[in-house]
């Protein structure tokens, strides 16, 4: 099935020491046995490698070779998230994951599968996968989803014992309305955290990337006094600027070198595929989301893509992302290029180089960021990446 087993696996089983870093090893040291894991691959020497990994690192894990031992183990045992395999005789991963969610509608469930494919990350996220892995893949990456779909677990049972406690309380109408906007809020920050998951498998620099590319924006969008509810929506949804980048082939998205005329054709086409993916939602954050997607390379002179777009044609989410992900492009180290500092990316933007001018910018953006330079400087060394993997991706100053 595409997943690669050590060769000692029917003599040993793997140690949480033989695949995984100090710091993650104490994190995951910390497991509560009580917190079933529920693992579901009909290979049994996977089912059984994947099921020893997870025990060594102090986890409670049952193994199910069948959809048939999956409803009985939900209706046994307090299951708190499921990894299993897409790609399964009589019942996908998939259409499990949907059965899972008709009793348990808030369990994280991570899905492997052998195909990092467009239609299969759309569909896994519209079915309400937590995340999903490709195969091969290594022992700590597994782990790292693991890990994080044990927080958002343990988050929502605390959410639950806490709105139990609150119950007396919100029976009065301000207390209801409150948590009717609260729960809306978070529903629609969930969905775009799942849907950041996506691009931040595809791309491991993407995790700090979005952090940063939120806080850079809110700084903007602050000095320009956009107001209250605008900033809000708009720090989380530049989260997912980048998101039609899992649309993008593997040869072009995690290319080391240069890219070719040709290539560059194909990595512009993540604006209209990540716009693709978020149109059409009745939620003015995902419908923010959208609008950044598609216009955050458009240019304030008109040499932008896709549209070409100029002027307050280009709406002003999509200006003021366009020049703060210049920056932390600029700012940032990739295979085929060093990292600038903070005064020389700040030199490129606000004057210009052979590949960019400040003409490419809204005025009133630009004049914001010379503003507010320096906290750019100060959120780019706050939040760096907690890892430097091995794959590699493209971000364009252009």
């Amino acid at each position: 099935m595409g997943f690669e087993i050590e060769e000692t696996l029917s003599v040993r089983e793997p140690e949480v020491t033989d695949v995984v870093s100090k710091p993650l090893r104490k994190l995951l040291s910390m497991s509560s046995i009580e917190e079933t894991i529920l693992v579901v691959d009909d290979d049994p020497d996977i089912l059984a490698y994947v099921t020893s990994l997870l025990k060594s690192c102090n986890y409670s894990v049952i193994g199910c070779n069948s959809a048939d031992e999956v409803v009985t183990h939900l209706q046994d045992n307090s299951i708190a998230i499921a990894v299993t395999d897409i790609k399964m005789p009589n019942v996908s991963g998939i259409e499990l994951l949907t059965e899972i969610h008709k009793e348990h509608p808030e369990m994280p469930v991570i899905l492997i599968t052998g195909y990092a494919e467009l239609d299969t990350a759309i569909a896994a996220i519209e079915k309400g996968a937590f995340q999903f892995i490709t195969k091969p893949f290594q022992n700590a990456t597994l782990l790292r989803a693991v890990e994080k779909a044990m927080k958002y677990y343990r988050l929502v049972e605390r959410e639950k014992d806490y709105k139990t406690m609150l119950e007396d309380a919100v029976l009065q109408k301000t207390r209801e309305l409150a948590d009717i906007a609260l729960m809306a809020n978070k529903m629609s920050t969930e969905v775009i955290l799942r849907l950041s998951a996506v691009a931040e498998f595809r791309d491991p620099y993407t995790g700090a990337h979005i952090s940063r590319i939120g806080l850079y924006a809110k700084q903007i969008a602050e000095v320009i006094h956009m107001n209250k509810d605008f900033i809000e929506k708009l720090a989380v949804a530049s989260s997912l600027h980048d998101i039609g980048k899992i649309g993008i082939s593997d040869n072009v998205l995690l290319k080391k070198g240069p890219l070719t005329k040709q290539e560059f054709t194909i990595m512009k086409e993540h604006t209209i595929i990540g716009s693709k993916i978020l149109m059409d939602s009745p939620h003015p954050t995902i419908q923010m989301a959208n609008s950044i997607a598609l216009n955050h390379h458009e240019r304030w002179e008109g040499s932008g893509y896709p549209q070409g777009l100029r002027g307050s044609e280009i709406p002003i989410e999509g200006r003021i992302v366009n020049l703060v992900d210049q920056y932390d492009a600029l700012r940032s180290e990739r295979p085929y290029k060093r990292g600038f500092t903070h005064q020389e990316a700040f030199k490129v933007i606000t004057e210009g180089d052979e590949r960019t001018s400040p003409k490419h910018f809204d005025p009133e953006v630009l004049n914001a960021f010379k503003e507010i330079a320096r906290h750019f400087d100060e959120i780019f060394n706050t939040y760096q990446d907690s890892s430097r993997l091995v794959i590699h991706s493209h971000s364009f100053h252009d």
